[in-house]
């Protein structure tokens, strides 16, 4: 099962970017009306979404951390600013408006963004000089992805978690949680209604064989 927090929060000296949330929520917007599929909600994930998202992560053990679909980068930063020093954040987001954000936005070199789709995860894993990943942490809206890339992503975000790794999902939707439970096996729930829209959360883990 996934635990709870096993170290303590890291501060390090990175500084947070500057951003302005007015300039986030006009760029997620205007994303969200060319590409509502992709995107699921109108404005960035609440910080009590993010919150809930990231309590399970055992800072100390983490050293290969890897996000789907980062958006403005609201999770991105409160990742970077909870891990270790010699911990890599890869993003892996298809937006390529996002992907020039993001960029120009942080420039902590532990961050590795990456415009592609997640089912090239193990590639791009092994790109950096990775086999597994300790957490991978996902918002892309799986209801509205074709099942057939919706099974490649689960099944290789399945393959490259290292033992004792968790795969961090939030979704505006409960359809995705039977291909989960089939997938992994193990799978937590919560949710978050103070966020818009009102999330659900799943915390996935492979059952040893």
């Amino acid at each position: 099962m996934v635990g709870p927090c096993g170290g303590d929060t890291v501060h390090n000296n990175h500084q947070r970017p500057r951003r302005t949330r007015s300039g986030n929520l006009l760029l997620f917007t205007r994303n969200f009306f060319r590409h509502p599929r992709m995107l699921g909600s109108i404005v960035p994930s609440s910080r009590f979404l993010i919150k809930q998202l990231l309590e399970p992560i055992d800072w100390s053990r983490a050293r290969v951390i890897v996000e789907y679909g980062p958006g403005v980068g609201s999770i991105t930063a409160e990742v970077l600013d909870r891990m270790h020093a010699d911990t890599m954040l890869i993003a892996i987001e298809t937006n390529p408006d996002f992907v020039n954000y993001l960029r120009q936005t942080f420039t902590d070199p532990r961050l590795r963004v990456v415009e592609a789709s997640a089912v090239a995860v193990d590639e791009i894993l092994r790109r950096f000089g990775h086999e597994r990943a300790s957490y991978i942490i996902s918002g892309i809206p799986f209801s509205t992805i074709a099942a057939p890339l919706r099974e490649r992503i689960l099944r290789k975000t399945c393959a490259v978690l290292e033992p004792g790794g968790a795969f961090l999902v939030y979704q505006f939707s409960t359809r995705v949680l039977q291909d989960l439970k089939r997938i992994f096996g193990y799978v937590g729930r919560k949710f978050e209604p103070l966020n818009v829209l009102p999330a659900h959360l799943f915390f996935c883990q492979a059952q040893a064989a």
